[in-house]
Order: structure tokens, then C-alpha cells, then sequence
């Protein structure tokens, strides 16, 4: 995958995506990822991305000439989302960042200041995205955050086969939340593993994940339960959970 960022701080990008998985994924050949300065779109001397807005008011507005300039100058085709980051974007869920991780090309704008020329919307931009119901000071971090939640939907970045599909959200799980996890020591300041971890029996294992995940589900985002893939045993063990005293 090819990720092409237009920001005011692309410096901002560089101690990200030198660590950890996103590291991995450019060093395997898996992601080219180019942050883009916007001011140098700009033409006058003064490299100005930004002006005040028509009918007053605070704030500043990033310039639709060169902006869309900027976006243009990536060459984007009609097969690449170009998403600008927004608070007034759809929302980025599991299933939003795995449909973006099937192009080949993403292009994503980070707004600034007050926002955009909303030319900029009409002209360049394709697809908004947004990642949680509030305002940040521009849409580096955002971008940030997208990038990783696509990124590890990339077959082999993850190392693991199949790792994304046990995540939080995702399919494999039904669109439950992950249960807990233990490692070692087996016992911690009085606390131990449940037993069923160590038993070796896989079956068990994986009907105790299961419960788990539905009850943890149930207890912090019980919201989840009306979309997620659920059988009759856990239709069940969820009836059980609910049945129980202080419910």
C-alpha cells in the first residue's frame, strides 16, 4: 500500500512511522508512506496555506488554491480515496479500516486552523473520516491514528496470519470486544491464571475466550451486542450474565 500525507507538520509523522509495526511494514516492503509539506504549494513569498474567512469570524482557513494545488500535484486516480480528516467525517470503526485497507492508495489531507475552503470538499476531496466526536488542533494525529488501523490490516505486517482477525471489533471475534489475557508468572501479588489456560484442553480454551469476550462485551459496550454474530450458547450465556443478582 502507498499512503500519501498532505500536513502542515509532516515532521510530526517521522517518530510514528519509524516505530514499531509501522517500521515493520515499510522495512518489509508492505507500505510507502510520503508525508507532504502543503506550504510547498504555495506560490507567494511568504508561503501563505492560510486566510481569514469571508463574513468574519475567528479563525483561519487554509487556501483553496493551494490545497487542491497539492492534491493535484499527487496525481490521484479515481481508485484513491483522497479523505480528508474531519470531525464532521463518518466515523473510523473496525469494519471503516479494513474497506480502506483493500486500495492500493490512500491520499489523506490534514486540516488545520478553523478547516478548509469548503472548495476543497467539492473539488479534491472524495471520502471525510473522522475519529471520534471532538476537535482536534489539526489532523495529523488523526491521520496518524487511521494509518495504523489500516496498516495492521495488511496481509504480513502483523507477522502472525491472521492476528488482525482475533483483534477487538473485528470479524473473527463477531464483533465482540477481546476477553482477558494472561502470561507469565502464573501468580501475581495473590492472583493466578484461570485454570482452564493450562489444562491443554483447546476446546475448553476456546469456549472460556468466547464466554469471556461476551461478558466483557456485555459489561463495557453492551451496544455491541446488537450487531455482533452471536450463537445460541452464547444467546444463552448471555441470558445466564443477565439472569444474575445485581444485574
Amino acid at each position: 500500500m502507498k499512503i500519501d500525507v498532505l500536513a502542515l507538520f509532516p515532521s510530526m509523522f517521522e517518530p510514528v512511522m519509524s516505530q514499531s509495526m509501522m517500521w515493520k511494514a515499510r522495512d518489509r516492503g508492505l507500505l510507502d508512506f510520503q508525508a507532504h509539506d502543503i506550504r510547498d504549494y504555495a506560490v507567494d513569498k511568504h508561503r501563505a496555506v492560510d486566510d481569514s474567512p469571508y463574513g468574519g469570524g475567528g479563525g483561519m482557513i487554509l487556501k483553496p488554491d493551494v490545497l487542491v494545488r497539492a492534491i493535484e500535484a499527487l496525481k490521484p486516480d479515481d481508485q484513491s480515496p483522497v479523505i480528508l480528516m474531519s470531525p464532521q467525517g463518518r466515523l473510523l470503526t473496525h469494519s471503516v479500516a479494513v474497506e480502506l485497507s483493500r486500495h492500493a492508495r490512500l491520499i489523506l489531507v490534514c486540516g488545520h486552523y478553523e478547516g478548509v475552503d469548503e472548495r476543497v470538499r467539492e473539488l479534491a476531496i472524495n471520502d471525510e473520516i473522522s475519529i471520534g466526536d471532538y476537535v482536534l488542533t489539526g489532523g495529523e494525529l488523526a491521520a496518524m491514528v487511521l494509518i495504523d488501523a489500516v496498516v495492521r490490516q495488511i496481509p504480513g505486517v502483523l507477522g502472525a496470519e491472521g492476528a488482525q482477525d482475533r483483534d477487538s471489533h473485528s470479524h473473527g471475534l463477531g464483533g465482540l470486544l477481546e476477553g482477558p489475557h494472561y502470561t507469565r508468572p502464573a501468580e501475581f501479588r495473590g492472583l493466578g491464571v484461570p485454570p482452564v489456560l493450562t489444562s491443554g484442553h483447546h476446546a475448553e480454551v476456546d469456549r472460556w475466550r468466547r464466554r469471556q469476550a461476551l461478558k466483557r462485551t456485555w459489561q463495557t459496550r453492551p451496544d455491541l451486542l446488537a450487531g455482533a454474530e452471536l450463537s445460541d450458547d452464547d444467546l444463552a450465556f448471555l441470558a445466564g450474565l443477565i439472569a444474575e443478582p445485581g444485574a
